[in-house]
């Protein structure tokens, strides 16, 4: 899957000595060195933006924060870059994807860690008057089943499908919750490097529908497709192997912020 997403390639420099078991947990997360997390743009702009200090003075942990997208979280969590990756989708579904271009690695010592959930919004251009549809119907656009906008009441105009490639979280997501694990097989779609250009996108191309974190859409004031049931992403934080004490207090931090904020 990843090497059809050229829009939103992944640079993966893997050395000749590779990956081994000595190096994979590099990272002690030792309480004196600052803990690095990496992953999801959705996960960081949700939670880690707006609470960052919030999660430091209760955990008692310095943070550097790389949001890149949940699969260079996942990679750089297995190359000991990273002490905690951020995923905006099931660990199941980013380490299929990881294991695609890094195969053999131990990915069943890895822990994931459920902190909040985010609805995702289906956003269209504002001159596009359709403005409900059902999950059923969202998928068929997602695997080419509906492609014009004529076949939901609106315009005759091909439907463009608009998304983040390069491991993006949202879009394995919507693969894995929303299509049942199919490959995304709409003829006429768009990969895009972040979450801000897919919206921009959205707004420029009258025929466009993207996927978004909702308060994305709401504060790029982008109308959204109204469905007749909500869809989740869920946002995790993962360890490879059991968290270490210092880990575990960030984890436990965030999860504490999440439930009070949202």
């Amino acid at each position: 899957m990843l090497s059809r997403r050229s829009a939103g390639a992944i640079p993966i420099c893997i050395y000749a000595a590779g990956i081994t078991m000595g190096l994979l947990p590099m990272l002690s997360g030792a309480a004196a060195d600052p803990i690095t997390i990496e992953g999801s743009t959705t996960f960081s702009r949700r939670l880690m933006e707006p609470y960052q200090a919030d999660i430091e003075a209760i955990s008692g942990q310095q943070l550097t924060v790389i949001p890149n997208k949940s699969t260079p979280g996942m990679i750089a969590l297995l190359e000991g870059r990273a002490h905690i990756a951020m995923i905006s989708a099931p660990l199941a579904t980013e380490i299929a994807l990881v294991e695609k271009v890094m195969p053999g690695l131990p990915f069943d010592k890895l822990r994931a860690f459920e902190i909040a959930r985010t609805r995702v919004a289906f956003a269209v251009h504002r001159k596009n008057p359709v403005r409900a549809a059902t999950l059923a119907q969202v998928a068929d656009i997602m695997l080419g089943k509906i492609d014009n906008w004529k076949m939901l009441q609106g315009p005759d105009l091909p439907i463009r499908v608009v998304l983040v490639g390069g491991g993006g979280g949202v879009t394995a997501a919507v693969e894995s919750g929303l299509l049942n694990g199919q490959e995304l097989s709409a003829r006429n779609k768009l990969y895009v490097n972040t979450p801000v250009q897919l919206i921009q996108v959205v707004n420029q191309e009258p025929g466009a529908i993207g996927f978004a974190q909702l308060a994305l859409v709401e504060k790029m004031k982008t109308p959204e497709l109204k469905t007749d049931k909500p869809f989740e992403q869920v946002l995790s934080m993962v360890t490879f192997g059991e968290p270490t004490p210092a880990a575990r207090s960030v984890i436990d931090a965030a999860h504490a912020v999440a439930a009070k904020n949202f």
